[in-house]
């Protein structure tokens, strides 16, 4: 999967063009499904769509100064989900339904201040609050659907318009209270941002799944990611899974973003406490009583056990041979362990999903997590060619970061490689050599039908090796690595064994040098904005 944006993405309205053009070439380097961005109507004519304003507008009603949303109009929208259909490459919608905003107009209604820090305590006695909650969506008028939301169809708001004055307010008349399915982060986490909408409501929770039928209907989307499932009504969340698989068939797949509790000005460094795991397992357990192919994705990055002797030393930044990448200095202990921890999810059965930056993590983000460009190659290798888990790959490191700090795609330009590598050969027995804190590997056996496998080894120090096993099948063979960093090619033994190297603080991907395919490295085209 490829998560089909960063947040700098220029606002040019020509985003979905640009897929539509990529898609051929994702296919063909390994990309199957593409998560795209919320593609609804968003308050700021140049937001990213979490700023949702309108769900039934998907760049099509001139709204908010604007017919088409940041990333293009619907027409567009339509031709890249065409094209992706063509190339058979699914298309995963980022569904924003917490919460809207840039509402058209005021409405008064009785409210409660409470605890930023514990939403369950009130701090004033309940008062007229006037704040903008109505929604009259006059673009688009009563086009797909005629809910017009008000006041009652929400249950928080973070701004009084009368006093100008921000705070968390929670609206209590007709005796109106946050949701009893949310986590208990804060006291209650039902309120994140804007005006917070009360999926107790009848209107609402209709409204919303008649949404998710149509969208999937007539976009013919794969699946559906929902946004900040912690903040919004659980029940709601399994009635409106059932509800799609009900009128639009099993097939389709669900990822839900689920993230640890932290302080977002402070290190994202924090792990998962035994709270947030229990809240994790009870979120997964309620998506493993719905049909099969809903996963559940955790925010930041988790501890991976079996890499923690990796991931935990001190090593040596070594200085490679010329036409490397250059590092000299200590590697923090708790910086490798950070992004080493490429286990994040649970699956409702027993899969994961693996990422190793998102739009959240990527630098100037909430949950930023700065990481130096050497281990980068080494974490997706670490969810990319390992047989756990569903990788998501992250447009930055793909194509690159725009914006005022624009970055190079990851990897040296490699991460297409990695990719192609799993394509081809990340198949069969995966035997493991997590040995040494300084240096893993692990070998892929490949299948009948997938035959040739890979040997990957990467070290977090000084240049290493290792004696792996390949199949005695293999003896005789020369393995050489894709990423062309290893010139040295390995001869495998009559035992089925190879001395595999790699540089330091670096990673190599060893196949054998006449496997099918090996022509198709090094043909991605990454200059998406050309």
């Amino acid at each position: 999967m490829l998560e089909a944006f960063e947040w700098y993405v220029p606002a040019d309205r020509k985003h979905w063009q640009r897929l539509c053009s990529a898609v051929a070439g994702l296919k063909e380097t390994g990309i199957d499904n593409i998560w795209i961005p919320p593609g609804c109507k968003a308050f700021n004519a140049d937001g990213n769509g979490y700023d949702i304003y309108d769900l039934w507008d998907l760049g099509e009603f001139n709204q908010k100064g604007t017919r088409s949303t940041k990333w293009g109009n619907k027409e567009d929208l339509v031709l890249l989900i065409m094209r992706a259909e063509e190339v058979g490459i699914g298309v995963y919608w980022d569904a924003v339904l917490n919460h809207k905003a840039g509402a058209d107009y005021t409405e008064k209604c009785l409210a409660v201040e409470v605890n930023p820090n514990d939403r369950t305590k009130e701090i004033t006695k309940p008062r007229e609050l006037e704040s903008w909650l109505g929604f009259t969506f006059q673009g688009r008028g009563d086009t797909y659907s005629a809910l017009k939301y008000r006041w009652y169809h929400f249950s928080g708001i973070d701004w009084d318009a009368a006093n100008k004055r921000n705070a968390i307010f929670k609206i209590v008349e007709n005796g109106k209270d946050w949701s009893r399915s949310v986590t208990n982060e804060l006291g209650n986490y039902d309120y994140l941002m804007f005006a917070d909408v009360d999926f107790t409501h009848p209107e609402v929770r209709n409204d919303v799944k008649m949404w998710g039928e149509w969208i999937v209907k007539g976009m013919n989307l794969s699946g559906i990611r929902l946004d900040a499932v912690k903040h919004y009504s659980e029940d709601f969340q399994r009635e409106f899974i059932e509800h799609l698989h009900r009128t639009v068939g099993g097939r389709l797949f669900f990822v839900s973003e689920v993230r640890s509790p932290m302080e977002h000005k402070t290190s994202c460094r924090r792990r998962l406490s035994n709270r947030d795991n229990a809240v994790l397992e009870r979120l997964a357990g309620g998506i493993d009583r719905l049909p099969q192919t809903n996963e559940l994705q955790a925010l930041p990055l988790r501890r991976t056990p079996r890499l923690q002797s990796f991931t935990d030393i001190k090593g040596q930044r070594w200085r490679p041979k010329e036409g490397l990448p250059q590092y000299v200095g200590q590697i923090p202990a708790e910086e490798c362990r950070d992004f080493c921890d490429v286990s994040v999810s649970y699956h409702s059965r027993g899969s994961i999903s693996l990422f190793h930056r998102n739009h959240d993590t990527q630098p100037r983000q909430s949950l930023e997590k700065p990481i130096d460009a050497f281990f980068k190659p080494l974490a997706y290798a670490l969810i990319l060619l390992r047989s756990e888990g569903y990788p998501c790959v992250f447009y930055g490191d793909l194509y690159g970061i725009k914006g005022p700090h624009p970055e190079e795609p990851s990897c040296r330009f490699k991460l297409p490689e990695l990719c192609l590598a799993r394509k081809l050969y990340a198949y069969g027995e995966q035997r493991d050599y997590f040995d040494s804190p300084h240096c893993i590997g692990w070998t892929r056996l490949g299948t009948w039908d997938r035959p040739y496998g890979l040997a990957c080894l990467m070290s977090n120090g000084r240049p290493n090796g290792k004696r792996m096993y390949v199949g005695e099948a293999r003896r005789g063979e020369v393995w050489t690595d894709v990423l062309g960093w290893e010139p040295r090619g390995v001869e495998i033994d009559t035992y089925g064994y190879g001395m595999f190297t790699c540089q330091g603080n670096w990673v190599a991907v060893y196949v054998n040098r006449r496997a099918e395919g090996r022509e198709r490295f090094g043909k991605f085209d990454a200059h998406i904005y050309r």
